[in-house]
């Protein structure tokens, strides 16, 4: 999903100059709005390849594998690629053995920079290994991807007492979020949330928590 300005004219790349080729074609911003989705045996809806691309007012629920995923959105600038205003639940009252035996994540953000997301409600993540948060789409062995740290633009966050488990990363478990607001984090704004590595349990801006955070979590001075 990648519009822009002359969707059948081909970008021309010169390798002698270091200037972005995308501004011949320029992007145009995609509006998706209030989709409802519900027990998907994987996605409550599910992007490969992004660019200029919002998700405004989505709910999802009973999903087995995420509520929302973007897997790739290195073809923008940061902030452009967005899920807006949604709510996502994990397990409704109308559950199922599947969902049960399941370890869904609310949100599953890219491998890639550059995605964002804001005014996002999530409940009912409690249960197994169930998150709201997860990071790395696709990344499933060492062929998948590079071994980068990726790091995800998050504000506004709203978690309900339901959700026991904030952030779930996965494989190369190198993951990042900055917290604008500090609603992940309750460090204020502009924290951070990475995935756990030993040797940054010795920094006093950091705290480590496995259980709600599943690594460390650090202040605005690191």
């Amino acid at each position: 999903m990648n519009p822009r300005e002359f969707p059948c004219e081909p970008i021309v790349y010169d390798p002698l100059t270091p200037e972005d080729p995308f501004w011949q074609n320029p992007l145009i911003t995609a509006n998706f709005y209030n989709l409802t989705s519900w027990k998907n045996k994987r996605n409550g809806a599910i992007v490969g390849t992004a660019s200029d691309l919002r998700f405004n007012n989505f709910k999802t629920a009973d999903n087995l594998l995420a509520g929302i995923e973007f897997e790739l959105t290195d073809v923008s600038a940061d902030g452009l690629c967005q899920v807006n205003d949604s709510l996502i639940i994990g397990k409704s009252a109308n559950s199922e053995q599947t969902l049960e035996m399941a370890s869904p994540h609310g949100i599953i953000s890219p491998r890639t920079e550059n995605f964002t997301i804001d005014s996002v409600r999530f409940y009912n993540f409690d249960w197994n290994s169930a998150a709201a948060l997860g990071d790395c789409s696709h990344c499933y062995h060492g062929a998948a991807t590079d071994s980068g740290a990726r790091t995800v633009t998050v504000k506004n966050l709203t978690f309900d007492e339901t959700v026991t488990k904030r952030i779930r990363y996965q494989y190369p478990f190198l993951g990042i979020y900055k917290d604008l607001t500090g609603d992940l984090t309750e460090k204020g704004p502009n924290t951070w949330a990475m995935a756990y590595l030993k040797h940054n349990e010795a920094w006093s801006e950091c705290e480590t928590n496995m259980d709600l955070y599943d690594g460390h979590t650090c202040d605005n001075s690191t």
